[in-house]
């Protein structure tokens, strides 16, 4: 009995003991396997990426061997990815648009966490929208277009330069060498135009401009002859600074073309994007004829500093090439790219992230076509792994690897080149922190940003043609619009402006200025001068003014003067000669004779002295009579007294003496007055007997206002307006047509039937007056304005042209012209000079 009962005791006991086992077990179990899963041993084993680029291209050769040569470092780095194989699915798409959607939808039907590509702008629009679609990373590292960096695609990076600073660095190269519009040629797709809108944005910042764009089709089909007729059209344009943006199949054939046409000679500059790098960068040396299409043109490349990894991979490149293949920029740019998706996925399963799709809703409408679009399904990691890819930091290949809010990489810059002989020569670099610059980037990040001009610097260039000067940029074009410019047929002083007899030619001091500041633009200017006037009177300004309005003329050169009515319906260069209002009058030559001696004061002057003489003397007198003995006695004395004290102290020959105390103070006062008046008397004596004294009884507008005498102006002058305009009555305004009207009209006088004054603008009274001395200018110059150049008031190609030719026509005047008439100025040469 008692071993019976040992034995159910012991069987019990047995019993608890598994079950408490069993639950230890299930316990330990469940904390190791969430402590492993915290710790990351829940990764798959394989994670797949896909790529998407053109196997048989420039850029895609290389990428493909850098993208293979970068799994293979990561999965044997055991510190990225922590056991899991990163499997890259290389899919070719020919540059094709619907070959690259094709191949990202088949993708998304496998389980592809990102995609590295497209290689082409093109296909990444397409494919884009697949992405967005199903929260699928896409990372490109060669499609540069700017506007894929918009927000309209969330989901696909750029992992190499965008256009937008490719185009700004161009801008800033013209900027510096001081051109002012460009050509651009283009393959027209997505890829050109957007390029060529970001070049047009970045020039017009800096006031330059596009002047013609040439778009070529981006078919295969294009021949020889379609970009023959292209450039041909270039040709004939007034611009000879070009800017070439294509793939490098068209891209030499445009080379190829222009050298035989002779574009690629003196005076041209070319420059081209970072196509034709790569081209250079990739192939073993060119042949020499594909070499000489491409002499001395300027090509940028996308700046990787220099680093002991970057040349370990160049050693180890040139092993696996066989030095068949050169490391191109973007080959780099892609090994940097797998090891940006390792680092995400690595950080995405570090976070708990997990691998799962999910059915997308809106294709189940599509359910049971061919298509199988049913197939693909959403990424539900899409967002953690986009997250992770923006926020990683690394440094590879091409240099610091980071992404700034816009989604573009940090520290854009650009190596610039110069093709010359059978290679070619860096010349300087590009960066967004420092401008142009003779040393590298990275120099300058460590130092306070400073773009100033004179930082900015770059080593010489051969241009084409073999040329070491700057070419001037442009030429006068073959096929370019010209300018109408009105010019009026003066017939009073023609030394401003005249027309040649028979012909259209012009000349004259407004002319020449006109010219020599055409002469002096980065551009050309083609014009042609249209003769307004009737060739027997001076035309109306403000007339010829309002034509430009309806389109007869682009402009006007000639005296015109700058005046508010005129400006309300055209615009005005910067005044290039100084103008007003003055009056000019005759005057007579004052007598210097025997009575001269009375000139220096006025009959009222004289007057006043004497009473105050008289008064003082009376004064004197009252003071002292009582207690000075020399002011006593009879009556007639003491008045013969008075007279010759006062009149004695004016030479301070007075005999008596002042003994009381306000006597005194009256005689010290008024000698300091007889001093005043002696001082002013002499003066006024020696400048009448040495100097020539002229007197006109008009002393400037105002006295001409207050009488009622005749004004002469200048036909078809602004004057005629603004005397009305202050007051006078146009009935005493009296038109003169000629310098010898002026002077006849002036010497009648108004009694004669003559005019007392002349007003006009001062360069016209100053050349008058070169030839006439009876007359001179009265009062002060009373309006303030300049004579121009003038253009319609809406922007035009003639308005275009002012603003430089404004600056330059500030160059002619000299430094004393304020002080020196303008036709001394013109006699000497300071025009031409």
């Amino acid at each position: 009995m008692l071993i019976k009962h040992t034995k159910i005791l012991w069987y019990h006991s047995s019993r608890m003991n598994v079950v408490w086992i069993i639950v230890s077990c299930i316990v330990c179990f469940g904390v190791y396997s969430d402590g492993l899963s915290g710790n990351g041993t829940s990764r798959p084993a394989v994670v797949n990426v896909g790529a998407i680029f053109t196997f048989d291209s420039t850029i895609g050769r290389a990428a493909k061997i850098a993208i293979q040569e970068a799994v293979k470092d990561v999965n044997s780095n055991s510190s990225v990815l922590q056991g899991t194989k990163l499997v890259v699915q290389l899919q070719n798409s020919n540059c094709s648009g619907f070959l690259g959607m094709v191949g990202a939808l088949t993708f998304m039907e496998t389980d592809v966490v990102a995609v590295i590509g497209p290689q082409s702008s093109v296909v990444a629009h397409t494919i884009s929208h697949v992405a967005n679609e199903l929260q699928v990373p896409f990372l490109s590292f060669a499609a540069t277009d700017p506007t894929l960096s918009s927000l309209q695609f969330p989901y696909f990076l750029r992992t190499t330069q965008s256009d937008q600073y490719q185009m700004a660095a161009i801008a800033e190269i013209i900027e510096f060498y001081a051109w002012k519009e460009v050509i651009a040629i283009f393959i027209d797709d997505d890829y050109g135009r957007n390029g060529v809108s970001a070049l047009d944005d970045a020039l017009a910042t800096r006031r330059c401009r596009i002047s013609y764009k040439a778009g070529i089709s981006p078919g295969a089909t294009v021949t020889r002859g379609d970009v023959m007729d292209v450039m041909v059209k270039v040709a004939l344009m007034e611009s000879r600074v070009i800017v070439l943006h294509a793939y490098h199949t068209l891209g030499l054939m445009v080379l190829s073309v222009a050298h035989y046409l002779g574009m690629m000679g003196d005076g041209y500059v070319w420059i081209s994007t970072d196509w034709l790098t790569t081209v250079l960068d990739s192939s073993p040396p060119l042949p020499q004829d594909t070499m000489d299409t491409m002499q001395g043109v300027l090509v940028l490349r996308q700046h990787t500093p220099d680093s002991e990894n970057k040349r370990a991979f160049l050693s180890r490149w040139n092993k696996l090439t066989g030095g068949l293949l050169g490391l191109n920029s973007y080959a780099l740019h892609a090994y940097d790219t797998v090891w940006l998706v390792a680092h995400a996925i690595d950080s995405f399963f570090n976070q708990g992230g997990t691998i799962s799709f999910s059915n997308d809703t809106k294709l189940q409408s599509v359910e049971g076509s061919n298509l199988h679009l049913e197939a693909m399904s959403i990424f539900d990691g899409g967002p953690l792994l986009l997250k992770n890819l923006l926020e990683s930091d690394f440094v590879g290949l091409t240099g610091p690897f980071k992404f700034i809010p816009d989604k573009s990489l940090i520290r854009p810059a650009y190596d610039i080149i110069n093709v010359i002989g059978t290679g070619f020569r860096r010349v300087g670099y590009w960066s967004n922190y420092s401008g142009l610059s003779i040393l590298p980037p990275e120099t300058f990040y460590s130092r306070p940003p400073n773009r100033s001009s004179t930082n900015q610097k770059l080593y010489s260039v051969v241009w084409p043609g073999n040329n070491v000067q700057k070419p001037r940029g442009w030429v006068f074009p073959n096929n370019g619009k010209q300018l109408k410019i009105g010019v009026p047929i003066r017939v009073s002083y023609r030394e401003f402006v005249s027309q040649s007899p028979g012909t259209n030619n012009f000349k004259g001091f407004c002319i020449d200025v006109f010219t020599a500041a055409v002469n002096l633009l980065p551009y050309a200017v083609p014009h042609k001068f249209v003769p307004y006037g009737n060739g027997h009177e001076n035309p109306s300004y403000t007339d010829m003014v309002r034509l430009i309005t309806t389109g007869k003329f682009d402009g006007v050169v000639g005296d015109v003067a700058i005046v508010t009515n005129r400006t309300r319906v055209v615009d005005f260069t910067q005044p290039y000669a100084a103008s007003g209002l003055v009056v000019v009058a005759p005057f007579q030559k004052l007598n210097s004779g025997g009575w001269a001696f009375l000139r220096p004061f006025s009959a009222q002057m004289w007057g006043v002295i004497t009473i105050f003489f008289l008064f003082v003397g009376m004064v004197v007198w009252i003071l002292e009579h009582r207690t000075n003995d020399e002011f006593r006695g009879p009556p007639k004395q003491q008045l013969i007294t008075i007279l010759w004290f006062s009149l004695s102290t004016l030479f301070f020959a007075h005999r008596e003496n002042t003994v009381s105390t306000l006597g005194r103070m009256v005689l010290i006062i008024w000698l300091f007055v007889v001093l005043i008046i002696n001082s002013s008397y002499t003066a006024s004596l020696t400048s009448i007997l040495t100097v020539q004294q002229l007197y006109s009884p008009i002393k400037g507008i105002e006295s001409l206002k207050e009488t009622d005498e005749p004004i002469g102006y200048q036909v078809g002058s602004f004057a005629e307006r603004y005397l009305e305009e202050i007051g006078i009555p146009k009935s005493r305004l009296v038109p003169l047509g000629s310098p010898e009207e002026y002077a006849t009209a002036l010497q009648r006088g108004p009694a004669k039937g003559g005019v007392a004054a002349v007003v006009d603008e001062r360069p016209y009274v100053e050349l008058f007056l070169s030839n006439q001395c009876k007359f001179r200018i009265v009062g002060q110059e009373f309006t303030k304005s300049g004579w121009g150049f003038v253009s319609f008031s809406i922007p035009t190609v003639f308005s275009f042209f002012l603003i430089p030719c404004a600056s330059c026509l500030f160059f002619f005047l000299n430094p004393n012209s304020v002080s020196t008439p303008w036709f001394i100025l013109y006699e000497r040469g300071s025009v031409a000079s």
